[in-house]
C-alpha cells in the first residue's frame, strides 16, 4: 500500500491502488474504497483520503458512505430474493401483491416493469413537495393512485427516487417486513455485510460526509410541463447536501439511501457474479439470476436523457454510454455523483466503487472509469 491508501490489494491491481492515490493527492478525489471479489477471493480491498470536507477524520477501513442510486441494486436484490422464495413473480401484476396500484392506467403494470424503470411512474404528480418523499406512506399511496406518464412497458424512465418507494412497498406486502428490517435481516446480515438502508443513529459518526457536486447550468423547468424527466426530478430531492441530514439517513429511501462500502456492497451484490451463493449462504439459483439478463428495454431513456439498457432490476452493458463496462453479461448500476458496482456472473467477478466527493452525472464519473478500466486492464478481458 501507500501513504494515502490503506487495506490489501493482488499486486496485478497495483495500478489500480496507484490511480486511486494520485486521485487523493490531486483532489479529485476526498475520500474513497475500492473492492474487487473473483470468485469470493478478495482481491482488492482499500480505501484512503479523508471522510469529512475539513479533511479531519480519516476515511478508516469501516466507514461508510451514502451510496445513491446504488441502493437500488439492493432493494432490487430484495425483491430477486422473493421471487427465489415463489413469493413474488416478476411477470405478475403489481396489483397482484398491492390492489390499490391497479388503477388509473395501472392496472396491466407488472413487477418487471416496476424494477426495470418502464412502470411510467417515475415521480410524484405535481403538486408535490420534493421533501415529502421522507413520509413513506404518504408519498407511497400517492404513485399507487397516481396514472402512469407513459404506457407502461414501452420504454423506460428512470424511476429516480420512486423505485425505492415502489418496490420497497412490494417487499413489504409480500414479506411482512419492511424494505429496511428485509434488508437487514435477509441480505446484509447472512451476508455478514456492513450495509443497511438509512443509517442507525449509532453509525453516524462513522459515515462520511457528501461532498455535492458542482453546479450545472442545466435548469429542468425549460422542459416541456409534460417532459417526463421534468416531472421526475422535480418531485424528487435533488440537493445533494440532504444526504448529510439527520432525516435523510432516519428514512426508508430504497432508491437512494444505502449505507456502505466498497467491501460491503460488493459483498451485497456477489451473489449475483456467485450462483447465488456466498460462504454457504444460498439467496438465489441461478435460473433467478438468470432473469436479470432478460432486456426489459434499450432506447433513450426519458428521465436521462441518454441511451439506457435495462434488465429486470438492474442495468446491462450499452456501449453507447459507458463504452469502459465490457459488453458482456454483466448487471451494474451507478450512483449519483461516480459510485459503481458491477456484478459478472461468467468471471465469478464482483467490483465495486464509492466515495463522497461527487463527480458531475448520474451514472459513472471519470474516476470509475478510469479504476474499472484498470482493473479489467489487469485481470485480462475475454
Amino acid at each position: 500500500m501507500t501513504e494515502l491508501v490503506h487495506g490489501n490489494a493482488d499486486p496485478r491491481l497495483r495500478k489500480v491502488v496507484a490511480a486511486l492515490a494520485l486521485n487523493i493527492e490531486s483532489g479529485a478525489e476526498l475520500g474513497a474504497s475500492i473492492a474487487v471479489d473473483l470468485d469470493g477471493e478478495t482481491l482488492l480491498d482499500v480505501w484512503g483520503g479523508h471522510a469529512d470536507a475539513g479533511r479531519n477524520r480519516e476515511w478508516s477501513r469501516d466507514t461508510i458512505v451514502n451510496v445513491w442510486s446504488l441502493t437500488k441494486t439492493v432493494t432490487n436484490l430484495a425483491a430477486l430474493v422473493l421471487v427465489d422464495r415463489g413469493l413474488l413473480d416478476v411477470h405478475a401484476p403489481v396489483a397482484n401483491y398491492w390492489p390499490e396500484f391497479g388503477v388509473n392506467g395501472k392496472e396491466g403494470v407488472l413487477v418487471r416493469h416496476v424494477m426495470s424503470h418502464t412502470s411510467g411512474v417515475s415521480g410524484w404528480d405535481q403538486p408535490w413537495n420534493p421533501e415529502d418523499v421522507y413520509d413513506l406512506e404518504r408519498a407511497t399511496h400517492q404513485l399507487a393512485t397516481q396514472a402512469p406518464w407513459w404506457k407502461p412497458g414501452t420504454a423506460s424512465g428512470y424511476h429516480d427516487q420512486s423505485l425505492g418507494h415502489l418496490v420497497g412497498e412490494l417487499v413489504r406486502r409480500v414479506s411482512g417486513k419492511s424494505l429496511t428490517e428485509f434488508v437487514r435481516t435477509e441480505l446484509a446480515e447472512p451476508l455478514g455485510a456492513d450495509f443497511q438502508i438509512g443509517a442507525r443513529e449509532s453509525d453516524y459518526e462513522r459515515i462520511a460526509e457528501i461532498v455535492p457536486p458542482p453546479p450545472t447550468d442545466f435548469d429542468v423547468n425549460e422542459l416541456a410541463p409534460d417532459d417526463p424527466m421534468r416531472k421526475t426530478f422535480s418531485s424528487t430531492i435533488m440537493d445533494a447536501s440532504e444526504a448529510n441530514k439527520v432525516h435523510w439517513r432516519r428514512s426508508e429511501l430504497g432508491a437512494a439511501n444505502g449505507h456502505g462500502n466498497a467491501r460491503s456492497v460488493a459483498r451485497m451484490l456477489s451473489p449475483l457474479s456467485r450462483a447465488g451463493e456466498v460462504n454457504g449462504v444460498r439467496l438465489l439459483r441461478p435460473s433467478t439470476i438468470d432473469l436479470i439478463f432478460e432486456e426489459q428495454a434499450r432506447n433513450v431513456d426519458l428521465v436521462l436523457g441518454i441511451p439506457v439498457r435495462w434488465g429486470i432490476g438492474y442495468g446491462l452493458p450499452e456501449p453507447a454510454t459507458l463504452p469502459y463496462i465490457p459488453d458482456e453479461k454483466i448487471a451494474f448500476w451507478g450512483g449519483w455523483g461516480g459510485s459503481m458496482v458491477l456484478a459478472h456472473p461468467e468471471r465469478g467477478l464482483t467490483i465495486s466503487y464509492v466515495m463522497n466527493k461527487m463527480a458531475d452525472g448520474l451514472i459513472g464519473s471519470d474516476r470509475s472509469e478510469a479504476y474499472i478500466t484498470a482493473i479489467y486492464d489487469a485481470l485480462g478481458r475475454s
